[in-house]
């Protein structure tokens, strides 16, 4: 009879030594008997097994199993706690050809993660959920967790959970499988090796669920927590198969495809038709590319002022004319709850290259519609930047840093000499479109025919902009009088 030999291969997916410390690179930051290392190598295996290494993203949210991106050799993305469900969306959204996998515990996905993973199972996102439930905050130090159960302790809890007080224990595989979109759900236990193999099952069919594009599956595993249960490891799993289990019944709560009727199918159409570009989808990127470098400049605008000043509609115009331009654009509005006298500015980018981020700190121009936004945002203009000002000189005791240029034009009371103050936002983006000559003129009158549908304010909009234009044209006063 030959001799067995047991192998114990660690899967290619983890690190070969984990650099989170300079000294015990082979262990992890669990404690002994903490369930997270049987799970992290379930999924690896799996990973492996179905040859999805190269394509996972991990997404992290705050807990125990924080420090993954130690562990996994995948590409990982660190989430705030609670949002590891709305993260994984942004990244399986953005990256469709991507295996994205959500690991989260009770304390994390069941309490200030409610919401997420709610409505990231209602809308059926394509996304793999493995949810930890240990029924305790294990990395804060033991705090009562959603999933505690009735007469448990912990030390907000140290009489035990009390339903009058505290409410039931939250069943999240119950309650996510009432919901229309979620194709597998599933829920195991590892405290011992039959259900482990059950556990393997259900992570690798959770894998293949969102490979096959069916949609959101989630896997809740039971797991000890022996530290802050305060048990022997042994004894840990033991209640987990016993009293854990018992609470939360083991099983498949959801296993089918999903079926999407046909006629909530939005129309695809292609995005320079979304945009109104005339023959656009006709042009090669090389043309695109050239049409776009030859007509546009890349610039950072902030538009400010107050509400009702059409502060956020400049700010659309302007971006709307950079899709029309083949151009990155990106337009994000700050406002307060009234509609008008508030304070709002917008940021708005147009470049040749993907934009990294909405938010501008230093706008190259500063398109200030009143006082109060040019104090404000003044000082942030870029050195050798631009600021338009809605007046017609700057006030005395407003100093201009870093080489900035100003131009102030009077563009509203230019636009009650039009016969409406609604078109002083348009002086400014004529003043601007010929001071900076970012985007063409021609351009700007194609937006506005879509976007303005009644023929009398158009044709003032038209003058507004040829008098913003001509304003800086005859090279007016810069700085104060």
């Amino acid at each position: 009879m030959n001799d067995l030999q047991i192998v114990n291969h660690e899967p290619d997916v983890f690190y070969q030594s984990f650099l989170r410390k300079d000294e015990n690179q082979h262990q992890t930051h669990y404690c002994p008997g903490c369930g997270h290392g049987v799970i992290h190598k379930l999924v690896a295996e799996a990973l492996q097994d179905l040859g999805l290494q190269d394509r996972t993203v991990m997404v992290w949210p705050v807990g125990c199993s924080v420090f993954g991106y130690y562990y996994f050799d995948t590409g990982n993305v660190q989430a705030a706690h609670g949002r590891a469900p709305a993260v994984a969306t942004a990244i399986r959204r953005a990256r469709p050809e991507s295996i994205v996998v959500s690991y989260q515990g009770d304390g994390d996905l069941a309490a200030i993660g409610t919401a997420e993973i709610i409505h990231a199972a209602n809308r059926g996102e394509n996304i793999t959920v493995f949810f930890v439930n240990n029924s305790i905050y294990g990395m804060t130090g033991g705090q009562m967790a959603p999933t505690t159960l009735v007469g448990q302790s912990s030390t907000t809890s140290p009489w035990g959970r009390r339903p009058g007080n505290d409410g039931f224990p939250i069943h999240m595989s119950e309650l996510l499988s009432t919901l229309e979109a979620p194709v597998y759900i599933e829920r195991v236990a590892i405290n011992d090796n039959k259900n482990i193999v059950k556990t393997r099952r259900a992570v690798r069919k959770a894998l293949e669920t969102q490979k096959m594009g069916l949609g959101f599956s989630l896997v809740e595993i039971l797991s000890p927590c022996p530290t802050i249960l305060k048990m022997e490891p042994v004894v840990a799993r033991k209640w987990v198969g016993e009293t854990l289990a018992k609470a939360f019944p083991l099983g498949v709560y959801r296993d089918k495809k999903l079926e999407v009727p046909v006629t909530n199918q939005p129309t695809i159409r292609p995005a320079a038709e979304v945009v109104g570009i005339s023959g656009a989808d006709e042009l090669s990127t090389q043309a695109r590319e050239e049409s776009r470098r030859m007509r546009t400049r890349e610039t950072t605008i902030k538009v400010a002022g107050f509400g009702g000043q059409g502060v956020l509609l400049l700010g659309q115009l302007l971006a709307e004319m950079g899709l029309r331009e083949h151009m990155e654009v990106s337009w994000l509005p700050s406002y307060g709850p009234e509609m008008r006298s508030g304070s709002c500015h917008c940021h708005v980018s147009l470049a040749h290259q993907r934009i990294g981020s909405p938010v501008i700190d230093h706008p190259q121009v500063l398109l200030a519609m009143n006082e109060p936004s040019l104090r404000k945002f003044g000082p942030q203009v870029a050195p050798g930047g631009l600021i338009i000002y809605n007046r017609d000189r700057l006030p005395a005791d407003f100093a201009v840093e870093g080489k900035v240029r100003v131009v102030c034009i009077p563009a509203s009371e230019m636009a009650d000499s039009l016969g409406s103050a609604k078109v002083a936002n348009v002086v400014m983006l004529g003043a601007m479109l010929q001071e900076t000559e970012c985007l063409p003129m021609d351009s700007v009158m194609g937006v506005l025919t879509e976007t303005v549908l009644n023929q009398k304010m158009l044709e003032l909009d038209r003058q507004a902009l040829e008098a913003g234009r001509k304003y800086v044209e005859q090279q007016v006063p810069v700085g104060p009088a």
